[in-house]
Protein backbone atom coordinates (compact mmCIF):
# COMPACT_ATOMS: atom_id res chain seq x y z
CA UNK A 1 0.00 0.00 0.00
CA UNK A 2 1.18 3.74 -1.03
CA UNK A 3 2.20 6.35 1.81
CA UNK A 4 -1.80 7.46 0.88
CA UNK A 5 -3.91 4.45 0.86
CA UNK A 6 -6.51 6.75 0.57
CA UNK A 7 -5.49 8.05 -2.50
CA UNK A 8 -4.52 4.65 -3.76
CA UNK A 9 -8.49 3.61 -3.11
CA UNK A 10 -9.43 6.59 -4.86
CA UNK A 11 -7.67 6.37 -7.74
CA UNK A 12 -8.95 2.82 -8.33
CA UNK A 13 -12.38 3.51 -7.83
CA UNK A 14 -11.85 5.78 -10.62
CA UNK A 15 -10.85 3.57 -13.05
CA UNK A 16 -13.32 0.64 -11.87
CA UNK A 17 -16.53 2.69 -10.48
CA UNK A 18 -18.21 2.94 -14.08
CA UNK A 19 -18.03 -0.66 -15.05
CA UNK A 20 -18.95 -1.38 -11.15
CA UNK A 21 -21.82 0.67 -11.20
CA UNK A 22 -22.79 -0.55 -14.95
CA UNK A 23 -22.46 -4.13 -14.06
CA UNK A 24 -24.49 -3.68 -10.87
CA UNK A 25 -27.58 -2.40 -12.76
CA UNK A 26 -27.64 -5.41 -14.57
CA UNK A 27 -28.50 -6.84 -11.52
CA UNK A 28 -30.74 -4.93 -9.70
CA UNK A 29 -32.47 -2.46 -12.32
CA UNK A 30 -31.88 0.18 -10.11
CA UNK A 31 -29.48 2.96 -11.28
CA UNK A 32 -29.76 4.45 -7.69
CA UNK A 33 -29.23 1.53 -6.07
CA UNK A 34 -26.16 0.30 -8.06
CA UNK A 35 -24.47 3.22 -7.30
CA UNK A 36 -25.27 3.02 -3.71
CA UNK A 37 -24.31 -0.31 -3.83
CA UNK A 38 -20.74 0.49 -5.47
CA UNK A 39 -20.51 2.90 -2.43
CA UNK A 40 -20.67 0.87 0.01
CA UNK A 41 -17.91 -1.54 -1.93
CA UNK A 42 -15.78 1.88 -1.73
CA UNK A 43 -16.31 2.04 2.04
CA UNK A 44 -15.54 -1.47 2.36
CA UNK A 45 -12.47 -0.88 0.54
CA UNK A 46 -11.54 2.21 2.54
CA UNK A 47 -11.87 0.06 6.02
CA UNK A 48 -9.80 -2.73 4.53
CA UNK A 49 -7.44 -2.04 1.85
CA UNK A 50 -5.34 0.05 4.25
CA UNK A 51 -4.23 -3.04 6.63
CA UNK A 52 -5.04 -6.19 3.71
CA UNK A 53 -3.55 -4.01 0.99
CA UNK A 54 -5.03 -3.66 -2.60
CA UNK A 55 -5.99 -7.01 -4.24
CA UNK A 56 -4.25 -7.88 -7.29
CA UNK A 57 -7.83 -7.65 -9.24
CA UNK A 58 -9.47 -4.29 -7.17
CA UNK A 59 -12.03 -4.23 -9.78
CA UNK A 60 -12.95 -7.67 -9.18
CA UNK A 61 -12.99 -7.12 -5.40
CA UNK A 62 -15.12 -4.37 -5.62
CA UNK A 63 -17.55 -6.08 -7.86
CA UNK A 64 -17.63 -8.95 -5.72
CA UNK A 65 -18.11 -7.39 -2.22
CA UNK A 66 -21.04 -5.04 -3.87
CA UNK A 67 -22.76 -7.68 -5.51
CA UNK A 68 -22.67 -9.84 -2.98
CA UNK A 69 -24.22 -6.98 -0.72
CA UNK A 70 -26.73 -6.50 -3.76
CA UNK A 71 -28.12 -10.03 -3.73
CA UNK A 72 -28.41 -10.00 -0.01
CA UNK A 73 -30.36 -6.86 -0.87
CA UNK A 74 -32.33 -8.42 -3.14
CA UNK A 75 -33.69 -11.48 -0.81
CA UNK A 76 -34.59 -8.88 1.65
CA UNK A 77 -36.72 -7.00 -0.86
CA UNK A 78 -40.30 -6.95 -1.06
CA UNK A 79 -39.68 -6.62 -5.03
CA UNK A 80 -37.91 -9.99 -4.64
CA UNK A 81 -40.32 -11.96 -7.09
CA UNK A 82 -40.33 -9.79 -9.35
CA UNK A 83 -36.68 -9.66 -9.45
CA UNK A 84 -36.29 -13.17 -9.76
CA UNK A 85 -38.63 -13.39 -13.01
CA UNK A 86 -36.70 -10.13 -14.39
CA UNK A 87 -33.60 -12.45 -14.00
CA UNK A 88 -35.07 -15.60 -15.06
CA UNK A 89 -33.89 -17.51 -11.96
CA UNK A 90 -34.62 -18.44 -8.47
CA UNK A 91 -32.17 -17.21 -6.36
CA UNK A 92 -30.95 -20.14 -3.82
CA UNK A 93 -29.95 -20.17 0.04
CA UNK A 94 -26.50 -19.75 -0.96
CA UNK A 95 -24.98 -17.77 -3.90
CA UNK A 96 -25.90 -19.05 -6.84
CA UNK A 97 -23.21 -19.98 -9.93
CA UNK A 98 -25.20 -19.05 -12.48
CA UNK A 99 -26.17 -15.51 -11.01
CA UNK A 100 -22.19 -14.68 -11.33
CA UNK A 101 -22.44 -16.10 -14.82
CA UNK A 102 -25.22 -13.54 -15.61
CA UNK A 103 -23.82 -10.79 -13.84
CA UNK A 104 -20.25 -11.20 -15.69
CA UNK A 105 -21.47 -11.87 -19.21
CA UNK A 106 -21.69 -9.01 -21.27
CA UNK A 107 -19.57 -6.69 -19.18
CA UNK A 108 -18.72 -5.15 -22.95
CA UNK A 109 -21.67 -4.34 -23.31
CA UNK A 110 -23.00 -3.30 -19.82
CA UNK A 111 -21.21 0.86 -20.00
CA UNK A 112 -23.49 1.31 -23.10
CA UNK A 113 -26.95 0.14 -22.30
CA UNK A 114 -25.93 2.00 -18.95
CA UNK A 115 -25.28 5.50 -21.04
CA UNK A 116 -29.16 4.51 -23.48
CA UNK A 117 -30.95 4.54 -19.64
CA UNK A 118 -29.07 7.30 -18.35
CA UNK A 119 -29.84 9.19 -21.55
CA UNK A 120 -33.80 8.05 -21.69
CA UNK A 121 -36.30 11.47 -22.93
CA UNK A 122 -38.07 10.57 -18.93
CA UNK A 123 -34.85 12.76 -18.13
CA UNK A 124 -34.19 16.32 -18.94
CA UNK A 125 -31.18 17.06 -22.01
CA UNK A 126 -29.02 18.53 -18.72
CA UNK A 127 -30.18 15.54 -16.25
CA UNK A 128 -29.19 13.30 -18.82
CA UNK A 129 -25.88 14.70 -19.62
CA UNK A 130 -24.88 14.86 -15.62
CA UNK A 131 -26.18 11.98 -14.26
CA UNK A 132 -23.67 9.30 -17.56
CA UNK A 133 -21.41 12.06 -16.90
CA UNK A 134 -21.46 10.90 -12.94
CA UNK A 135 -22.10 7.29 -13.70
CA UNK A 136 -19.74 6.30 -16.57
CA UNK A 137 -17.31 9.12 -16.72
CA UNK A 138 -16.61 8.57 -12.40
CA UNK A 139 -17.07 12.19 -12.15
CA UNK A 140 -17.34 14.42 -8.96
CA UNK A 141 -20.23 16.50 -8.88
CA UNK A 142 -18.17 19.91 -8.80
CA UNK A 143 -16.54 18.71 -12.34
CA UNK A 144 -19.42 17.79 -14.06
CA UNK A 145 -20.65 21.34 -12.53
CA UNK A 146 -17.70 22.93 -14.37
CA UNK A 147 -18.30 21.28 -17.89
CA UNK A 148 -22.05 22.91 -17.63
CA UNK A 149 -20.61 26.19 -16.36
CA UNK A 150 -23.38 25.20 -13.74
CA UNK A 151 -23.62 26.04 -10.46
CA UNK A 152 -22.46 22.91 -8.35
CA UNK A 153 -25.81 22.88 -6.13
CA UNK A 154 -28.08 22.85 -9.43
CA UNK A 155 -25.75 19.72 -10.96
CA UNK A 156 -26.07 17.42 -7.55
CA UNK A 157 -29.90 18.58 -7.40
CA UNK A 158 -30.07 17.45 -11.22
CA UNK A 159 -28.30 13.96 -10.34
CA UNK A 160 -30.52 13.35 -7.28
CA UNK A 161 -33.70 13.72 -9.24
CA UNK A 162 -32.69 11.83 -12.45
CA UNK A 163 -31.90 9.04 -10.60
CA UNK A 164 -35.19 9.14 -9.01
CA UNK A 165 -37.04 9.68 -11.94
CA UNK A 166 -35.60 6.28 -13.09
CA UNK A 167 -36.10 4.45 -10.70
CA UNK A 168 -39.38 5.20 -10.40
CA UNK A 169 -40.65 5.37 -14.63
CA UNK A 170 -38.71 1.34 -14.10
CA UNK A 171 -36.52 2.42 -17.50
CA UNK A 172 -35.31 -0.53 -18.84
CA UNK A 173 -31.62 -1.50 -18.85
CA UNK A 174 -30.79 -1.74 -22.62
CA UNK A 175 -29.80 -0.45 -25.58
CA UNK A 176 -32.66 0.25 -27.95
CA UNK A 177 -32.90 -0.10 -31.70
CA UNK A 178 -35.21 1.97 -34.27
CA UNK A 179 -36.32 5.65 -33.34
CA UNK A 180 -35.96 5.29 -29.85
CA UNK A 181 -32.36 4.87 -30.62
CA UNK A 182 -32.59 7.71 -32.88
CA UNK A 183 -34.28 10.08 -30.28
CA UNK A 184 -31.73 9.52 -27.55
CA UNK A 185 -28.96 9.42 -29.99
CA UNK A 186 -28.12 13.06 -29.93
CA UNK A 187 -27.71 13.23 -25.85
CA UNK A 188 -25.64 9.99 -26.31
CA UNK A 189 -23.29 11.41 -28.73
CA UNK A 190 -23.11 14.41 -26.37
CA UNK A 191 -22.19 12.77 -23.42
CA UNK A 192 -19.26 10.92 -24.96
CA UNK A 193 -17.54 13.75 -25.61
CA UNK A 194 -17.76 15.66 -22.59
CA UNK A 195 -16.43 12.17 -20.87
CA UNK A 196 -13.98 11.92 -23.54
CA UNK A 197 -12.89 16.58 -22.87
CA UNK A 198 -12.64 15.83 -19.46
CA UNK A 199 -9.99 13.28 -20.13
CA UNK A 200 -8.91 14.80 -23.03
CA UNK A 201 -8.27 18.03 -20.26
CA UNK A 202 -9.05 18.04 -16.86
CA UNK A 203 -11.02 19.94 -14.97
CA UNK A 204 -9.59 19.82 -11.69
CA UNK A 205 -6.75 17.90 -9.89
CA UNK A 206 -3.67 17.01 -10.28
CA UNK A 207 -3.40 15.53 -13.94
CA UNK A 208 -3.88 17.61 -17.22
CA UNK A 209 -5.32 14.46 -19.04
CA UNK A 210 -6.77 11.34 -18.03
CA UNK A 211 -6.06 9.03 -20.73
CA UNK A 212 -8.43 6.12 -19.44
CA UNK A 213 -11.47 8.46 -19.75
CA UNK A 214 -10.77 9.60 -23.46
CA UNK A 215 -10.16 5.89 -24.21
CA UNK A 216 -13.59 4.71 -22.40
CA UNK A 217 -15.22 7.47 -24.57
CA UNK A 218 -13.57 6.61 -27.91
CA UNK A 219 -14.41 2.90 -26.86
CA UNK A 220 -18.17 3.54 -26.64
CA UNK A 221 -17.24 6.04 -29.54
CA UNK A 222 -16.54 3.12 -31.76
CA UNK A 223 -19.67 0.84 -30.62
CA UNK A 224 -21.73 3.21 -31.27
CA UNK A 225 -20.64 3.19 -34.95
CA UNK A 226 -21.44 -0.02 -35.56
CA UNK A 227 -25.07 0.30 -34.08
CA UNK A 228 -25.25 3.37 -36.35
CA UNK A 229 -23.40 3.11 -38.95
CA UNK A 230 -25.48 5.29 -41.04
CA UNK A 231 -25.75 8.40 -38.63
CA UNK A 232 -22.96 10.83 -39.97
CA UNK A 233 -22.40 12.55 -36.23
CA UNK A 234 -21.72 9.43 -34.95
CA UNK A 235 -18.79 9.47 -37.37
CA UNK A 236 -18.14 12.99 -36.59
CA UNK A 237 -17.55 12.45 -33.17
CA UNK A 238 -15.64 8.97 -33.67
CA UNK A 239 -13.44 10.93 -36.24
CA UNK A 240 -12.98 14.10 -33.55
CA UNK A 241 -12.27 12.33 -30.98
CA UNK A 242 -9.29 10.35 -32.43
CA UNK A 243 -7.72 12.82 -33.62
CA UNK A 244 -7.98 14.85 -30.50
CA UNK A 245 -6.54 11.52 -28.67
CA UNK A 246 -3.83 11.09 -31.47
CA UNK A 247 -2.39 14.32 -29.74
CA UNK A 248 -2.14 12.61 -25.87
CA UNK A 249 1.09 11.56 -25.64
CA UNK A 250 2.47 15.15 -27.20
CA UNK A 251 0.18 17.44 -24.37
CA UNK A 252 2.66 16.54 -21.59
CA UNK A 253 5.84 16.93 -20.93
CA UNK A 254 8.17 14.25 -19.18
CA UNK A 255 6.74 15.70 -15.50
CA UNK A 256 3.49 15.44 -16.79
CA UNK A 257 2.90 19.32 -17.69
CA UNK A 258 1.25 20.30 -20.09
CA UNK A 259 2.28 21.81 -23.68
CA UNK A 260 0.49 23.53 -26.01
CA UNK A 261 -0.56 22.47 -29.29
CA UNK A 262 1.96 24.63 -31.15
CA UNK A 263 4.29 24.14 -28.95
CA UNK A 264 3.99 20.42 -29.48
CA UNK A 265 6.24 17.83 -31.26
CA UNK A 266 4.35 16.89 -34.00
CA UNK A 267 6.25 13.29 -33.95
CA UNK A 268 4.73 11.96 -31.00
CA UNK A 269 1.51 12.33 -32.66
CA UNK A 270 -0.08 9.14 -32.97
CA UNK A 271 -0.62 7.98 -36.57
CA UNK A 272 -2.68 5.27 -36.15
CA UNK A 273 -5.20 7.26 -34.75
CA UNK A 274 -4.82 10.17 -37.32
CA UNK A 275 -5.94 7.76 -39.89
CA UNK A 276 -8.49 6.81 -38.14
CA UNK A 277 -10.28 9.83 -37.55
CA UNK A 278 -9.70 10.78 -40.97
CA UNK A 279 -11.19 7.86 -42.32
CA UNK A 280 -13.89 8.23 -39.52
CA UNK A 281 -14.04 11.74 -41.04
CA UNK A 282 -14.28 10.47 -44.79
CA UNK A 283 -17.29 8.61 -43.71
CA UNK A 284 -19.25 11.22 -41.79
CA UNK A 285 -18.68 13.31 -45.13
CA UNK A 286 -19.25 10.33 -47.52
CA UNK A 287 -23.23 9.84 -46.07
CA UNK A 288 -24.06 13.27 -48.20
CA UNK A 289 -25.73 15.01 -45.01
CA UNK A 290 -23.24 17.71 -44.18
CA UNK A 291 -21.73 18.16 -40.46
CA UNK A 292 -22.50 18.36 -38.19
CA UNK A 293 -21.26 19.93 -34.98
CA UNK A 294 -19.10 17.01 -34.08
CA UNK A 295 -18.29 16.29 -37.96
CA UNK A 296 -16.84 20.03 -38.24
CA UNK A 297 -15.18 20.33 -35.03
CA UNK A 298 -13.14 17.23 -36.59
CA UNK A 299 -12.74 18.64 -39.63
CA UNK A 300 -10.82 21.47 -37.64
CA UNK A 301 -8.90 18.98 -36.01
CA UNK A 302 -8.24 17.32 -39.44
CA UNK A 303 -6.57 20.72 -40.34
CA UNK A 304 -4.22 20.66 -37.41
CA UNK A 305 -3.57 16.63 -38.42
CA UNK A 306 -2.17 17.92 -42.08
CA UNK A 307 -0.08 20.31 -41.05
CA UNK A 308 3.13 19.20 -41.07
CA UNK A 309 4.77 21.82 -38.39
CA UNK A 310 2.53 25.13 -36.92
CA UNK A 311 2.90 27.39 -39.76
CA UNK A 312 1.71 25.13 -42.06
CA UNK A 313 -1.55 25.36 -40.48
CA UNK A 314 -4.48 26.27 -42.49
CA UNK A 315 -5.76 28.91 -39.89
CA UNK A 316 -8.17 30.49 -42.49
CA UNK A 317 -10.21 27.36 -43.42
CA UNK A 318 -10.28 26.94 -39.36
CA UNK A 319 -11.45 30.25 -39.03
CA UNK A 320 -14.24 29.50 -41.25
CA UNK A 321 -14.97 26.27 -40.17
CA UNK A 322 -15.49 28.13 -36.32
CA UNK A 323 -17.79 30.43 -38.32
CA UNK A 324 -19.87 27.38 -39.71
CA UNK A 325 -19.86 25.78 -36.54
CA UNK A 326 -21.41 28.75 -34.64
CA UNK A 327 -24.06 29.01 -37.28
CA UNK A 328 -25.02 25.64 -36.41
CA UNK A 329 -24.00 24.83 -32.77
CA UNK A 330 -23.88 28.51 -31.34
CA UNK A 331 -22.29 28.48 -27.39
CA UNK A 332 -19.92 31.02 -25.82
CA UNK A 333 -17.32 28.80 -25.89
CA UNK A 334 -17.08 28.45 -29.54
CA UNK A 335 -17.42 31.88 -30.18
CA UNK A 336 -13.85 31.89 -27.69
CA UNK A 337 -12.61 29.09 -29.86
CA UNK A 338 -13.79 30.98 -33.17
CA UNK A 339 -11.60 33.94 -32.27
CA UNK A 340 -8.56 32.16 -31.60
CA UNK A 341 -9.24 30.97 -35.00
CA UNK A 342 -9.37 34.65 -36.21
CA UNK A 343 -6.37 35.92 -33.91
CA UNK A 344 -3.95 32.99 -35.66
CA UNK A 345 -5.50 33.78 -39.00
CA UNK A 346 -5.82 37.94 -39.17
CA UNK A 347 -4.36 38.64 -36.27
CA UNK A 348 -4.55 38.75 -32.55
CA UNK A 349 -6.42 42.52 -32.60
CA UNK A 350 -9.10 41.03 -34.91
CA UNK A 351 -9.22 38.42 -32.23
CA UNK A 352 -9.42 40.12 -29.35
CA UNK A 353 -12.32 42.74 -30.43
CA UNK A 354 -13.94 39.16 -30.34
CA UNK A 355 -12.82 38.46 -26.94
CA UNK A 356 -14.23 42.15 -25.66
CA UNK A 357 -17.13 41.12 -27.14
CA UNK A 358 -17.61 37.52 -25.16
CA UNK A 359 -16.31 39.72 -22.40
CA UNK A 360 -18.99 41.99 -22.05
CA UNK A 361 -21.88 39.55 -22.51
CA UNK A 362 -20.84 38.46 -19.28
CA UNK A 363 -21.97 34.26 -19.99
CA UNK A 364 -18.17 33.24 -19.99
CA UNK A 365 -17.55 35.08 -15.75
CA UNK A 366 -15.68 32.48 -14.29
CA UNK A 367 -14.49 30.87 -17.07
CA UNK A 368 -10.63 30.43 -17.11
CA UNK A 369 -9.69 30.54 -20.74
CA UNK A 370 -11.30 33.64 -21.23
CA UNK A 371 -8.65 35.72 -19.58
CA UNK A 372 -6.47 33.33 -20.72
CA UNK A 373 -6.62 33.73 -24.50
CA UNK A 374 -7.47 37.66 -23.90
CA UNK A 375 -3.62 38.12 -21.64
CA UNK A 376 -2.32 35.85 -24.51
CA UNK A 377 -3.86 38.11 -27.31
CA UNK A 378 -2.52 41.62 -24.90
CA UNK A 379 0.62 39.95 -25.09
CA UNK A 380 0.88 39.76 -28.33
CA UNK A 381 -0.06 43.12 -28.78
CA UNK A 382 2.56 44.40 -26.30
CA UNK A 383 -0.08 45.83 -23.81
CA UNK A 384 2.11 43.74 -20.74
CA UNK A 385 0.41 45.53 -17.66
CA UNK A 386 -2.93 44.25 -18.66
CA UNK A 387 -1.78 40.96 -19.93
CA UNK A 388 -0.53 40.13 -16.73
CA UNK A 389 -3.52 41.34 -15.13
CA UNK A 390 -5.02 38.85 -17.26
CA UNK A 391 -3.28 36.06 -16.75
CA UNK A 392 -3.36 36.22 -13.00
CA UNK A 393 -7.04 36.02 -13.43
CA UNK A 394 -7.07 33.08 -14.82
CA UNK A 395 -4.45 31.39 -12.76
CA UNK A 396 -6.61 32.11 -10.42
CA UNK A 397 -10.13 30.77 -11.58
CA UNK A 398 -8.76 27.15 -12.71
CA UNK A 399 -8.57 24.31 -10.54
CA UNK A 400 -6.31 22.30 -11.84
CA UNK A 401 -2.87 22.39 -10.30
CA UNK A 402 -1.28 22.08 -14.39
CA UNK A 403 -2.65 24.88 -16.20
CA UNK A 404 -2.49 26.52 -12.91
CA UNK A 405 1.15 25.89 -13.38
CA UNK A 406 1.50 26.74 -16.95
CA UNK A 407 -0.54 30.23 -16.59
CA UNK A 408 2.25 31.24 -13.63
CA UNK A 409 5.35 30.37 -16.18
CA UNK A 410 3.36 32.50 -18.55
CA UNK A 411 3.48 35.35 -15.79
CA UNK A 412 7.07 34.70 -15.45
CA UNK A 413 8.31 37.18 -18.18
CA UNK A 414 6.95 40.49 -16.16
CA UNK A 415 9.05 39.41 -12.81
Amino acid sequence: MSADPRATIQAVWRIESARLIAGLTRLVRDVGLAEDLAQDALVAALEQWPESGVPDNPGAWLMATAKHRGIDQLRRSARLQRKHEELGRELRETEDPDLDAALDDGVEDDLLRLIFMACHPVLSRDARVALTLRLLGGLTTSEIARAFLAPEATVAQRIVRAKRTLSEARVPFEAPSGREREARLESVLEVIYLVFNEGYSATAGDDWIRPSLCAEALRLGRILAELAPREPEVHGLVALMELQASRLRARVDRTGGPVLLLDQDRARWDRVLTRRGLAALHRAQALGAGLGPYGLQAAIAACHAHARTPEDTDWVRIAALYDALCQLAPSPVVELNRAVAVAMAFGPAAGLELVDELAAGGELDGYHPLPSVRGELLMRLGRDAEAREELEHAASLTRNERERELLRARLRPFG
